[in-house]
């Protein structure tokens, strides 16, 4: 009687392991960050608030069977277009945050297009598709904006333009839309500051998550998530199922992206798409999610206590060895030693599953 609960407590934490030892981590510390719970509540807060939507955009192709989706530093891109745009034509507040979803909407399609159409040429090499792709068309993206803004793009805001008249600077002012969705309802609870509006979009997307997958076109991608060839047998067209769920991850990646910048209120044009897939990609499996399994609460619990580590690590590098860098080195390496172990461990369950066949 007493192996069985032994048992699944083995199991559980077997299959729970990467959360259970960060949450671990986190309390590590914030005690050893010295910081009262309430500045760091505060803190971590607003870095869900501003990561929450991003993280989210990576659900929907581990279901479908993508994988960790390295390419949604494309729609991270198309949301960057849209708020060059808004910047230039000096749109404001609210309007101005619709406007830039307006110009990246269909620019995150064309991108997810492509990158639907050469993953499902890729197939079973996804994540390092995605990854290889990322990396150029960030250099059309640099392109683009060095070249073509000023030129062909109608960019002539002297504080946005290099000297020479053509070419962004590395910098742009977001001030026209800064906090335009957190302060729109902004409640206090104590010494918490809570951005409603903000989370209310974020409550919106993991409720259109949940009914997505209820439907025929969610069941689709879970089945071919599963396995593709039974679920061509079945009937599914599962290229057309898999190209939906890129498309789908990479308008909301440009809506996340939107979003988590009117928040920092400044755009680093060449930058800030960076390390949107890293760090999004590694909250994720800091929740529990894996390669080929992720749900909405993995999403969330892994954004809440990655961005805990990264908010606490410097106070506890600065406390414990006189150097906050030591902080800041430590959950950098954490974000891709996450996401290199759960790769490690996705290559060695294939290998078993192959034996066994």
């Amino acid at each position: 009687m007493e192996a069985k609960p032994k048992r699944s407590l083995r199991l559980f934490i077997r299959d729970n392991g990467v959360p259970i030892m960060f949450l671990a981590l986190c309390g590590l510390g914030v005690v050893a960050s010295g910081k009262p719970l309430g500045f760091l509540l505060q803190e971590t807060i607003g870095r869900m608030a501003r990561n929450s939507f991003i993280v989210l955009s990576l659900v929907v192709p581990i279901v479908a069977g993508l994988g960790l989706n390295f390419a949604i530093v494309l729609g991270a891109m198309a949301g960057q277009a849209g708020l060059i745009a808004v910047a230039e034509a000096k749109v404001t507040g609210l309007a101005g945050i619709f406007t830039a979803i307006a110009v990246s909407f269909p620019l995150a399609l064309l991108l997810g297009w492509g990158a639907g159409s050469i993953m499902n040429k890729a197939k079973g090499r996804e994540m390092i598709a995605g990854m290889i792709l990322g990396f150029f068309m960030n250099g059309v993206y640099m392109l683009v904006f060095l070249f073509g803004a000023g030129t062909i793009l109608p960019i002539k805001d002297p504080k946005m333009i290099l000297p020479q008249g053509y070419g962004l600077r590395n910098t742009v002012d977001l001030q026209v839309i800064k906090w335009a969705l957190d302060n729109l309802l902004k409640v206090r609870l104590g010494p918490v500051s809570l951005p409603l509006a903000t989370f209310a979009a974020t409550a919106l997307l993991t409720w259109g998550i949940s009914k997505l997958f209820s439907t025929k076109l969610g069941q689709d991608m879970r089945a071919a998530g599963q396995d593709m060839r039974i679920a061509e047998v079945a009937g599914i067209q599962v290229d057309r199922t898999r190209m939906v769920a890129m498309l789908i991850s990479t308008v909301l990646a440009a809506i996340g992206q939107i979003l988590f910048l009117q928040n920092i209120g400044t755009l680093n044009v060449y930058d800030s798409h960076g390390q949107t897939g890293t760090f999004a990609i590694a909250a994720l499996l800091v929740g529990g999610a894996t390669v080929t399994k992720a749900t909405v609460g993995q999403a969330l619990l892994g954004t809440f206590m990655f961005h805990l580590l990264f908010i606490v690590s410097p106070y506890a590098g600065q406390n414990l060895l006189g150097s906050a860098m030591v902080g800041e080195y430590f959950r950098a390496f954490v974000a891709y030693a996450v996401i290199a172990f759960s790769l490690a461990l996705h290559s060695l369950q294939r290998g078993k599953m192959a034996i066994r066949r």
